[in-house]
């Protein structure tokens, strides 16, 4: 539904466009995904015979909100609604038109420095590195990225009346704007690789394929959120908790009337006050830590010791959840959901210290969003062969404070190589952009010398606030089995958890392999969601590694037949 946020307002003529066969009403600055939950209508496409899914990540990873638009496949959450458009839930596979028109040869491009990515990580690089041709890419048709969410064009803004964090990303949005930096939104990257001593990166967006050279790249792309699978986790209206906010603070579309909230981490605990703010009834909040108290204080004073301010901003979120009565239930996991064509109820319960769950208490509503932690985004890293890392079961690139990694020309900033947060991605960021200047221009000026240094404090501050956090917020017991054999472990291509146990049981014991044999990973995620969790199975008992995961194939992202020519070289 749509609701009303402070400083943003829906501004110029409504309009329609068809959606199955049916008039639905959109404004300016929606995205597809936003006007068709608003509408009501969360089933976008096919999965099997008869399985509806929606939208799910609301950041172009996933690929369920991939609708048909005037015939062309596009994602529902990275496409602007417009009049007249005639748009159709996507089927399961689509047959290729043999009069489909062919793309324009790639445009070839150079420049010193190419940042993929424009959170904010790649705004701060980008602002940073100064007196340098730069060239910054994004999938989204506005930056800001997933922390900076900002309103679709075609919303009136009042910045005095927005929060901290929408000013914060607004100024830096506009700083990176006035600058020599061209901004490519609406851009792929769908192939990385070396060449010589430049890096050359493939792309497609609006105005064709693009192909980059670059003497220096940043790669900025940030992090996804685990999956949390469960039976029912693939009903339409069962979304990520970055999904929702992007719905929320991008749209002002709410993605339900009752919504339930869940998973590990603040961010939960912030969407939830956004929905309360914005007149959304939150049913409850679940969170897989237990209730903090004395025995965590020493996690809680190293948070207010590096960032008095958010700590505080967190104490009040939980006392403004608290006061309107939102039921908080802290040491809880949501354990499956349920509904015809959509999900209607959610069952949670208490985790014993055993992992085993309590009893079930259940919930009516019609949204459900689930964010269980990050994960990082490096499959172009890995691509190029930058070193990587395993720090418990969690995989991270080897890079330094800037971000230089093994390869010396490739930097990685932000959550994309390893988790930090934003505080710590900006500061890195700013550092990134800082290092190629200084290895184009020979040195940095005082003044950056200076600046450099004040982000390299900054960035040990933000890293001793997530350490706290993240103790603050870890679960005091094993995390709990809540799948079934018969769960989805493979959204895509609709591979169970079941048919992975059996091939195990049977001695296949390798990614390639079990792909070849189910499919699994090849669907439009490409891997993204049910890879880790593959990689977590295989490992069992011992520490994960790189060979547990499915090897970085381009196109990283799904094109057609017809960009993939285009972009081509002869």
């Amino acid at each position: 539904m749509r609701v009303s946020l402070p400083g943003i307002a829906r501004s110029g003529p409504g309009f329609r466009f068809r959606f199955a066969g049916h008039e639905l009403a959109a404004w300016p600055g929606e995205t597809l995904a936003a006007a068709l939950t608003s509408a009501g209508q969360l089933a976008l496409s096919t999965n099997g015979p008869d399985e509806r899914r929606g939208v799910f990540c609301g950041m172009g990873a996933c690929g369920e909100c991939t609708v048909l638009v005037d015939g062309r496949s596009q994602r529902a959450c990275m496409v602007a609604a417009a009049p007249g458009m005639v748009v159709e839930p996507m089927p399961r596979r689509v047959v290729a038109t043999p009069d489909a028109p062919a793309a324009a040869p790639a445009q070839v491009l150079a420049c010193d420095l190419l940042i993929i990515g424009a959170g904010p990580a790649g705004l701060a690089a980008a602002e940073a590195a100064t007196g340098l041709s730069v060239i910054i890419i994004d999938e989204r048709r506005k930056p800001g990225g997933q922390y900076f969410k900002q309103p679709g064009k075609g919303f009136a803004i009042t910045p005095a009346a927005l929060d901290a964090q929408f000013r914060e990303g607004a100024a830096l949005i506009a700083d990176v704007a006035a600058s020599p930096a061209q901004l490519m939104a609406g851009r792929i990257a769908w192939s990385a690789r070396r060449d010589g001593q430049h890096i050359v990166v493939e792309t497609s967006g609006p105005e064709g394929p693009a192909r980059i050279s670059a003497a220096r790249l940043i790669i900025a792309t940030g992090a996804t959120e685990k999956p949390w699978p469960m039976p029912g986790w693939t009903l339409p209206g069962v979304m990520t908790t970055g999904a929702a906010q992007t719905l929320l603070r991008s749209g002002a579309v709410s993605p339900g009337k009752r919504v339930l909230v869940a998973g590990n981490g603040p961010l939960n605990i912030q969407l939830a006050n956004e929905l309360l703010n914005a007149g959304v009834t939150v049913a409850a909040v679940v969170e897989q830590a237990p209730r903090p108290g004395l025995a965590r204080a020493t996690s809680a004073l190293a948070m207010a010791r590096h960032g008095a301010g958010l700590a505080v901003q967190g104490v009040r979120q939980l006392a403004r959840l608290r006061h309107a009565g939102v039921p908080l239930l802290f040491g809880h996991v949501v354990c499956r959901a349920e509904g015809e064509g959509q999900v209607e109820r959610a069952f949670v319960a208490a985790t014993r210290p055993d992992g085993t769950l309590g009893p079930e208490r259940g919930f009516d509503i019609d949204a459900l969003c689930i964010g269980a932690g990050f994960q990082p985004q490096a499959e172009l890293a890995r691509a190029l062969g930058c070193r990587l890392a395993w720090t418990d079961g969690a995989m991270a690139v080897v890079r330094e404070d800037d971000g230089r990694t093994s390869l010396g020309n490739v930097f990685v900033a932000g959550d994309g190589g390893g988790l930090g947060g934003a505080r710590a991605a900006l500061a890195q960021g700013t550092l990134a952009g800082l290092a190629v200047v200084a290895d184009v221009k020979g040195g940095l000026s005082t003044v950056q010398l200076a600046q450099s240094q004040a982000q390299r404090r900054a960035l040990a501050t933000a890293r001793g606030f997530q350490a706290g956090l993240w103790q603050l917020f870890a679960p005091a017991h094993p995390t709990p089995t809540v799948h079934t054999p018969e769960t989805l472990l493979c959204r895509c291509e609709g591979v169970r958890f079941g048919d992975v146990d059996a091939l195990l049981a049977a001695g296949t014991h390798d990614p390639g392999s079990i792909k070849r044999a189910t499919r699994l990973g090849m669907g439009r995620c490409q891997g993204r969601y049910c890879g880790p969790l593959l990689a977590a199975r295989l490992a069992g008992e011992r520490a994960a590694g790189e060979g547990d995961l499915f090897a970085p194939r381009p196109p990283f992202k799904p094109l057609s037949i017809a960009e993939l020519a285009a972009g081509a070289e002869p």
